[in-house]
């Protein structure tokens, strides 16, 4: 990966960009956790302050658009009262994703959920950290395989034995060390990364943009296993294949409670969406809602009687809440008009394609070559504006491999055919069947041997493996094209 010749530009809540719909702010959401009043602040803001829409990105953060140039500094005082920003200077450097079901199904090895505060409370009791670009990431996994495979700067897995495994890009090897050692490994992590950009010269942001002399080395493990005492290096964990988001709709009960996925079109809601989201885990739900790096909503701690009725309305308000909607798997850029750089309304093309070239392999519509908000993690249909037509190829999950071409400038009234044909091109044909046939029977499963028991979410830390539900199969890991 190149080093940037460029500071980092990347907007925040406090650094706001200007865009050709206005300026856009983004609000850092560690782990996409929030408690139902800052979710309600957020939508108000949206609606008072910008076009009463909030945007979900590709980190489980939100973004809100068409901003006044001054409407920085009435945005802060509202973030700060909702306690979405406890330092200023750290605002930027929040980026966090977790594994958004976690501890709210029997998939995964451990909740790492409440590891989510205290990372952040790691990261930001130092000022040295606010060196770091709007773009390191840091990924907590429960040991699934979803957010082990957003290419993250700091990666830290869920392993059957109860421990973390953390891992850096490029880097063989791992550390090994126990939950509650998380935040101060995080911390060693960005504190190695910076001291090694400092060394190199560069202005590099992310761990994979190191220069070869002084790139991240198992040196680097050793070192931070000094420095996090209790910890070990060891060989990295056999990867989990990708597992991808979860699935739209209510999660099988677990102790009398469901969780319920909303996807949202486009990543795009409405604050009014929002509110009703928020609303739903307020009076009916545990207070909170986790937003996803797949660009929807988690409530957890729905009676599934709820959780049912919740689905069905929200689909009616143009949510996604259950399988088959032919938004599953659909992404784009903000596109025009809202970014100048953009050579198509990408939105607008998506919607009229959609019903044309429904399920299959994901689809990312990007105005221009950035493709600003692309997966990670899946293979997926890449469909980028030409300014005449898209180019349309098959991207592998592997971002070192490289893509197919699917389609050369195709015009738009070529567009549908030709992009259904992409989509129907799955890199795994008889692994996506089985893993959707796993999927059924485990529910089915689950569905009839739940019932009211104490949750077996470990609390942490721990050191023994969680147990699973004993008769229902494990899903294996998520092909690609799922």
């Amino acid at each position: 990966m190149p080093t940037p010749a460029r500071g980092d530009a990347c907007p925040g809540a406090l650094r706001l960009h200007e865009a050709a719909d206005g300026h856009l702010a983004r609000v850092r959401i560690p782990g996409g956790l929030l408690r139902a009043p800052q979710a309600m602040a957020l939508a108000r803001a949206a609606e008072d302050l910008g076009d009463a829409h909030l945007d979900l990105t590709s980190r489980g953060n939100v973004q809100l658009r068409a901003l006044p140039a001054d409407a920085g500094r009435e945005l802060a005082a509202r973030l700060a009262e909702a306690d979405l920003l406890p330092s200023p200077a750290h605002e930027r450097i929040r980026n966090l994703v977790a594994s958004p079901l976690s501890g709210l199904d029997d998939e995964g090895h451990a909740d790492v959920t409440p590891l989510v505060p205290a990372v952040d409370a790691a990261l930001l009791a130092d000022p040295a950290t606010t060196a770091l670009s709007g773009r390191f990431l840091f990924a907590l996994d429960d040991g699934r395989g979803d957010t082990a495979a957003l290419d993250a700067d700091v990666t830290m897995l869920a392993t059957p034995d109860g421990d973390l495994a953390l891992t850096l890009p490029g880097v063989p090897g791992s550390l090994r060390l126990l939950p509650d050692q998380a935040p101060a490994a995080a911390h060693a992590a960005a504190l190695l990364f910076l001291a090694a950009a400092r060394a190199s010269g560069t202005r590099a942001w992310r761990v994979a943009e190191l220069p070869p002399g002084q790139a991240l080395s198992t040196a680097t493990l050793t070192e931070l296993a000094a420095r996090v005492r209790g910890s070990r290096t060891a060989p990295a964990p056999e990867p989990p294949a990708p597992y991808g988001g979860p699935r739209p709709g209510p999660t099988p009960p677990r102790a009398g409670r469901s969780a319920l996925h909303a996807l949202a079109p486009l990543g795009r809601l409405t604050a009014y969406h929002w509110r009703e989201l928020a609303e739903l885990a307020a009076r009916h739900g545990a207070g909170t809602l986790r937003a996803t790096p797949w660009r929807g909503i988690v409530v957890p701690g729905l009676t599934p009687d709820r959780a049912a009725e919740a689905a069905a309305g929200l689909a009616r308000a143009g949510l996604v809440t259950g399988e088959g909607s032919p938004w599953e798997g659909v992404g784009a850029c903000t596109g025009r008009p809202g970014c100048v750089k953009s050579l198509a309304d990408v939105r607008a093309d998506a919607r009229a394609a959609l019903d044309a070239a429904p399920g299959g392999l994901p689809v990312y519509w990007s105005g221009c070559e950035r493709r600003c908000g692309h997966p990670r993690g899946t293979a997926w249909v890449d469909a980028v504006a030409t300014g005449t037509g898209y180019d349309l190829a098959h991207r592998p999950a592997d971002p070192a491999a490289e893509p197919r071409p699917a389609g050369r400038d195709v015009p738009a009234h070529r567009l549908p055919e030709a992009l259904a044909a992409a989509r129907r091109t799955p890199s795994d044909p008889p692994a996506h069947a089985a893993r959707r046939r796993q999927e059924r029977a485990r529910a089915e499963c689950l569905s009839t041997r739940r019932t009211a028991r104490p949750s077996t979410a470990s609390p942490l830390p721990r050191s023994v493996p969680r147990p699973t539900s004993p008769g229902c199969p494990r899903t294996s890991p998520r092909s690609p094209s799922a």
